[in-house]
């Protein structure tokens, strides 16, 4: 039996496993000219003038979630994509499912990807796909159940300049063959707005529909996590898991989910200032939900990394509504664009300046005292300053533990 060729085009030397590899340096994408199938990684947009020109040619573009979900048995799969949320909803689906006697695989954009080589299929009854615009923007075929988090700018500069092809990218994976019902916060305009977007059903998920016992049984902080609970289960009634029928028996799965690293997580106190974690926020709106969700504290807030040229009207206009004392204490690279939009807005609370995160801290810690938090919520992502956003964690953990060191 022979070996397909594989065209590489990477800036590295590339190592085959075997296959017979052509690898190329930067401007190689010619190359790929005479291939059947293009398998891209996500972080490469099809909106370049080189991949539209192959894809021009006909020559089918992939990406991994693409060819996985081409494989699968879809009935037992769950995507779950959205600007903000994704990964919670994720997990607390899968938390559930455990809770209910399953066996879930949850991965995707973060954590392994299901197609990794180190998944053991076996494993799992089913799986739980946390989905990128970059990834659902190649998707061919959908599972039938999909959830839809939130919507807000990010990505733009990926997504060809425009919101509305972010939007409708995001969505993809929504309206694909196999799609059925679409899961989706009703609370959130932009995606009621674009609900011919979401696919033959929609079930509008709705905050001011939850029962009292509903709101009681989530721990997390912030109505934001009120609606990824409530999302979260209607998917796994959606999967007809037995006993998913009853609230009961979903409230009494959700025990013991205490949130992800990194997601508005209480690291400690020193002085008497709490730190909270929220270094997954890369957009707006975590951050937005992130200040929400503690009402009647002073947050020194700490913000900005690398640059996606998003909109930060939003952030100004929350700041100046905020009813109690903040002070914003901005990184780079998009700090200074950052500092513009709120200062844009009146009666906006002070903002300055920092160079690196640990200085930023303890100014933080400093206006913070004694009894406020210090909260970090970027906003934006790590690229550039820190291998990644556990990365970021971990340099905000050691600012922590110098303020607590006094």
């Amino acid at each position: 039996m022979g070996t397909t060729p594989a065209v590489i085009v990477d800036d590295r030397d590339v190592e085959g496993g075997g296959v017979p590899v052509m690898s190329f340096d930067r401007g190689g994408l010619e190359a790929l000219a005479d291939c059947d199938v293009i398998i891209k990684t996500p972080g490469v947009t099809r909106y370049s003038t080189r991949f539209r020109t192959l894809a021009d040619k006909g020559i089918p573009i992939v990406g991994g979630l693409a060819l996985w979900l081409e494989e699968r048995d879809l009935s037992q799969v769950v995507c779950v994509t959205g600007t903000k949320g994704k990964s919670t909803t994720s997990a607390i689906v899968g938390h559930m499912l455990r809770g209910l006697g399953k066996s879930p695989f949850v991965g995707g954009n973060i954590g392994l990807p299901p197609w990794d080589p180190n998944v053991d299929h076996e494993r799992h009854d089913c799986w739980i796909i946390e989905t990128s615009s970059y990834q659902a923007t190649d998707v061919s075929v959908s599972p039938p159940v999909v959830a839809v988090t939130s919507l807000s700018q990010d990505h733009i500069d990926w997504h060809g300049g425009s919101p509305e092809n972010y939007y409708r990218d995001k969505l993809s994976v929504c309206r694909q063959p196999g799609a059925d019902l679409t899961v989706a916060n009703g609370d959130d305009k932009l995606i009621r707005d674009r609900s011919g977007l979401l696919g033959p059903r929609v079930l509008w998920v709705s905050s001011a529909e939850a029962s009292p016992s509903w709101i009681r049984s989530i721990k997390l902080p912030g109505s934001h996590n009120q609606m990824n609970v409530l999302i979260a289960a209607a998917c796994v009634r959606a999967m007809g898991v037995a006993g998913a029928d009853r609230d009961e028996a979903l409230q009494d799965a959700l025990r013991g989910f205490e949130g992800l690293e990194s997601r508005l997580n209480l690291i400690g106190e020193a002085g008497g200032v709490t730190f909270v974690d929220d270094s997954l926020s890369t957009n707006v709106l975590p951050t937005l939900a992130a200040l929400d969700s503690f009402p009647g504290r002073r947050i020194a807030l700490i913000v900005g990394g690398y640059d996606r040229q998003i909109d930060y009207a939003p952030l100004g206009v929350a700041l100046r509504d905020r009813k109690h004392p903040t002070a914003v204490h901005t990184l780079p690279d998009s700090g200074p664009r950052i500092r513009a939009a709120i200062e844009a807005v009146d009666g906006t609370p002070p903002v300055t300046d920092h160079d690196d995160l640990r200085s930023a801290v303890r100014a933080a810690f400093a206006w913070a005292s004694p009894d406020g938090i210090v909260l970090l919520s970027p906003a934006a992502p790590s690229f550039g300053h820190f291998a990644d956003y556990r990365d970021r964690s971990a340099a905000f953990r050691r600012a922590f533990d110098e303020c607590a060191r006094g």
